[in-house]
């Protein structure tokens, strides 16, 4: 097959590069609300479980300890997306987390308050560690920080601690209970959530062909697609996995993952737009997913394929669109004619926790290390600077700084830190109104309830907003567990908010920040390592690949390829390192499609023409090459390429990454050299002072 389009007589052309991610510190970054929905059921499970634990807590052990129960309760925030049988068992590590993290800050508050604030900051440190290497999702550390810092000055001593930890397991008891309230009725919607996720992102994909945004959606499609197979993946319990609902749902997620290595040909093929039929009948797959009925007529597609060759392109899009969409109208009782191809995921369901902890901590590439120490050694600075300040909130201070800090970046930890002092700034206004109101505290309960609802509503949207809405809802308890003269109060947590802003800033700025720009070479370098596997793979006869091997291979570089854009993004908002890794755009685009083109070569038939030793030593060199002159940061000098007629964009894509290769390392050598005049200059400058001073 050829993979360059139809017109095989004419030279291919090369789809144009879309512009490189911009992060910016301006008034639509700190006020602007980003792209998504609300999240409603977010918002009034973590009202209910707030409300509940915070009522049931404070009427059996008072108020003041009853605010520990309203924290554990936040385990209702987590793992929002995963199948409910994992769900279970993830929110209880979550909750011994909260438990932990209560009973080790309040262990160390009756000691003294210099332990409060050295075991502050290795709570944040090992949760940022635990969360990332288990990918646990947002809010992350934020919570587990915010549960120490209550447990520091809830009331009592060391006799208190036992009792400090029942209640908070009592409120992460709750959050539980509430987070699985769905599963009697809508037991697989996560998984179905997933999936129809990856036919949306599917459209947008298709939407974006012959556009300047093809090469971001051709980002998010992947990352969805990722996200689906680790959701049903972790979805496949042992009575559920044979049954013809579990075979029809994986092989929707299979034809999905088809559909998009195919529409990845088409994107590097095509030049202009695709007929919006295409992305429309990917919408109606979305919602098919979990309503057969909803599937649309796979006959809908023959006025789009008329007139095409069968082995074209987009014919072959045309024809799995339309094969995805006989799979969905087929009801969970009928048979299921790709049960063979579905029958076995080739993974394990669940995750290696310790080899995840150990690699993420050995790993030269991982991203995790120089995070959680950034953020270990960040918070407690702040909060022994807060301590020897005398701020008698200084627990607030290691709050913020973990609050701000978990931007990533210096551009968006700059961003997080304004909305944070602002929305703290109001939020102090509302919560210091309405502690002066003297309420009761049925009302205090329901309030912090609702305020915890309403940020889960807005701050994944804007975290300006959410500050506003979470700020009175932490004055709230923190005022219910340790009552305190308003005003001052309310003075103290702006002064707070202020210090532990500028914490996480200094933060960002001094403490391993070039460390994604560092490993962006390694992580070009791994997918085009990947890239060659897989290629190799494809044009050796001689070596068969199974489907085990095959599945792998793309999982493999599905992941690479999603690494690769993630340290991009986050390389690129290091400034004013970013300098250097603005002109490797252009290198990261070429290597994903590279990737990319690779994945779609694994799932085609070989080619007729088999490559021949010279053939497979000359691709394998040209990848070598390619990885040495990355690593070393050097002109690659890559010759000839051999000729593959079957895979003509990997040819092109080839040579665009080495030119772009070319050019980043020219622009690094001219920036070197001008930083070198500059230098020579200043030289000069404070030679000559010196030698009119002694004139």
């Amino acid at each position: 097959m050829n993979l360059g389009g139809d017109h095989a007589a004419k030279a291919p052309e090369r789809v144009t590069v879309g512009e490189r991610p911009r992060p910016r510190v301006d008034l639509k970054a700190v006020f602007g609300l980003e792209a998504g929905p609300w999240a409603w059921t977010t918002a009034v499970q973590a009202t209910i479980a707030m409300t509940v634990s915070f009522a049931l807590a404070s009427l059996i052990f008072g108020p003041q300890i009853g605010t520990l129960a309203a924290l554990g309760s936040m385990t209702v925030l987590y793992e929002k997306k995963t199948p409910y049988a994992y769900r279970a068992a993830a929110l209880g590590l979550v909750g011994l987390g909260f438990v932990a993290a209560v009973t080790l800050n309040s262990l160390a508050a009756s000691l003294s308050p210099w332990a409060a604030v050295v075991s502050i900051g290795l709570t944040a440190g090992t949760a940022t560690w635990v969360c990332a290497a288990w990918r646990v999702d947002k809010p992350g550390t934020m919570f587990f920080v915010l549960v120490a810092t209550i447990s520091t000055i809830a009331p009592g001593g060391l006799a208190e601690v036992p009792l400090h930890a029942l209640v908070a397991a009592l409120g992460a008891a709750v959050g539980w209970a509430v987070s699985m309230s769905g599963a009697p009725l809508r037991a697989r919607h996560p998984e179905y959530q997933a999936v129809a996720g990856a036919y949306r992102a599917l459209a947008a994909l298709l939407r974006s062909v012959g556009t300047p945004e093809l090469d971001h959606a051709q980002h998010s499609a992947s990352v969805a697609l990722a996200e689906a197979w680790r959701i049903v993946l972790l979805g496949q319990t042992r009575g559920y996995r044979t049954t013809s609902e579990a075979a029809r749902l994986r092989a929707l997620l299979r034809w999905v993952s088809d559909i998009h290595l195919a529409a990845t040909q088409v994107c590097m093929a095509r030049p202009t737009t695709l007929p919006e039929e295409a992305a429309d009948f990917a919408d109606q797959m979305a919602l098919a997913v979990a309503d057969p009925g909803s599937a649309p007529d796979p006959d809908s597609l023959d006025e789009l394929r008329r007139g095409m060759r069968p082995r074209s392109l987009e014919a072959r899009l045309y024809n799995l669109l339309s094969r995805a969409a006989q799979a969905a109208r087929r009801g969970h009782d009928e048979e299921e004619e790709d049960n063979k191809r579905t029958a076995n995921l080739h993974d394990d369901r669940y995750p290696a926790l310790w080899s995840s902890l150990r690699s993420s901590l050995t790993s030269s590439d991982s991203l995790i290390r120089p995070t959680a120490l950034r953020m270990w050694l960040t918070v407690t600075l702040a909060g022994a600077f807060g301590l020897s300040m005398g701020l008698d909130h200084y627990y607030w201070v290691a709050l913020t700084t973990t609050a701000v800090l978990q931007g990533g970046n210096v551009v968006l930890t700059m961003n997080r830190s304004v909305q944070r002092s602002l929305g703290t700034l109001l939020g102090v206004l509302g919560g210091v109104a309405l502690l002066t109101l003297d309420l009761p505290l049925a009302a205090v309960i329901l309030l912090a309830g609702l305020f915890q609802g309403a940020t889960q509503l807005v701050v994944g949207r804007n975290f300006f907003y959410g500050s506003v809405l979470l700020t009175p809802m932490a004055l709230m308890l923190s005022y219910t567990a340790n009552p305190y003269p308003v005003a001052e109060l309310a003075g103290s947590r702006i002064i707070d908010t202020l210090v532990g802003s500028a914490f996480g800033m200094l933060g960002a700025l001094l403490l391993w920040r070039k460390a994604s720009a560092a490993r962006l070479p390694q992580a070009i370098s791994g997918v085009l390592e990947s890239t060659r596997q897989c290629m190799m793979a494809v044009l050796d006869q001689d070596v068969e690949i199974t489907e085990k091997r095959r599945y792998q291979l793309r999982r493999d570089m599905r992941a690479a390829l999603v690494n690769l854009r993630g340290v991009y993004e986050s390389a690129i908002g290091d400034v004013p390192r970013a300098a250097s890794t603005r002109p490797l755009w252009p290198v990261v685009v070429a290597t994903q499609r590279i990737g990319y083109l690779a994945l779609a070569a694994l799932t085609q038939d070989r080619s007729p023409e088999p490559a021949g030793t010279i053939t497979l030593q000359r691709v394998d060199l040209a990848f070598h090459e390619l990885i040495a002159s990355m690593e070393e940061r050097r002109t690659p000098r890559l010759g000839a390429l051999p000729r593959l007629p079957a895979y003509p964009r990997i040819n092109m894509e080839l040579r665009a990454l080495a030119n772009s290769m070319t050019s980043a390392v020219a622009q690094d050598e001219r920036a070197a050299q001008q930083e070198a005049e500059r230098r020579a200059q200043r030289e000069r400058r404070r030679a000559q002072k010196d030698v009119d001073a002694d004139l």
